[in-house]
């Protein structure tokens, strides 16, 4: 009788340590939690969360911008994005984030306050490179604001064809993917074709190519060549949120096959999403604008 007492009392001691070792994982730790609403897309979640935890670690001011950024709080998230650089200046994704949040600000800003916050998003790109030139993000985004900008902010398509064989030294895809960009704005629309369908052979499991090219031949007229390539993506990654995004959105930009947008639009914003997914707000634009049609 005395070794089942002793057995119950050590198994209650475990079970209660136990118990109050769960309760203070769930709690002594909101930046792991706040991370974890990020990612499933709570964004004004995770934000309350960090402002009630008082946090003020670079991680934490970090966290607290991509929240602002996809809140769409662009100064917000720039302001949070530099406190995060100060305390960890080596860090090229806080630089490449802080980048993207002056080049949102550029693109809603006035005509007069724009080129100081583009010539600051480049900056930022361009340190994110220096900090580590192996991070394809910054590469990608470094790339499209020289595609982009004209020559009085540091644009150029002679840049940009650098940081397109950098691109293509890490990811052949991406590089071929970059180079037919860069095709295309020089009306060199073969070449792009030929890039993009080059990008699918270097990656043939990368549903993102293959949309790449499916967009691509839509802009140029080859719809059934396009719509082929839409149904290869379908083929790749079933009920992916965002082959019926890009496909959606193909459809209203050219103004056909309307109520299908609209469905697949409503299938995307039923979907678990990620914040690498287009925003619920841009689809929910989009089925706006499609709205009666």
């Amino acid at each position: 009788m005395k070794q089942i007492q002793e057995f119950i009392s050590v198994r209650l001691v475990t079970f209660l340590l136990l118990g109050v070792a769960g309760l203070f994982g769930q709690t002594a730790d909101p930046l792991s939690k706040a991370e974890d609403l990020y990612r499933h897309t709570d964004y004004q979640a995770s934000l309350t969360l960090l402002q009630q935890s008082k946090l003020e670690s670079g991680r934490a001011y970090f966290v607290a911008g991509q929240d602002q950024f996809m809140l769409g709080e662009y100064k917000k998230a720039s302001l949070a994005f530099e406190r995060a650089c100060a305390l960890e200046p080596a860090n090229s994704v806080y630089a490449l984030w802080l980048g993207r949040s002056y080049g949102r600000r550029a693109e809603t800003a006035s005509p007069f306050a724009a080129p100081k916050y583009a010539a600051k998003a480049r900056t930022y790109f361009e340190k994110a490179v220096a900090l580590d030139p192996g991070n394809q993000d910054a590469l990608s985004d470094l790339f499209s604001y020289y595609l982009e900008a004209p020559g009085f902010l540091g644009g150029g398509y002679q840049k940009a064809e650098r940081v397109a064989q950098q691109i293509a030294q890490r990811n052949p895809a991406e590089g071929h993917v970059a180079e037919a960009e860069l095709a295309e704005r020089r009306k060199e629309f073969d070449t792009a074709e030929e890039q993009l369908r080059r990008a699918i052979q270097a990656a043939p499991r990368q549903v993102g190519r293959v949309l790449d090219l499916a967009r691509y031949l839509a802009r140029h007229g080859q719809v059934q060549e396009s719509e082929a390539a839409f149904d290869r993506a379908e083929q790749l990654a079933p009920n992916s949120p965002r082959v019926a995004f890009v496909r959606a959105q193909t459809y209203i930009e050219q103004k056909r096959n309307l109520a299908e947008a609209r469905a697949l639009l409503n299938r995307y914003l039923q979907s678990d999403l990620t914040p690498k997914d287009p925003p619920r707000a841009q689809a929910e634009k989009l089925l706006k604008k499609v709205s009666g049609a």
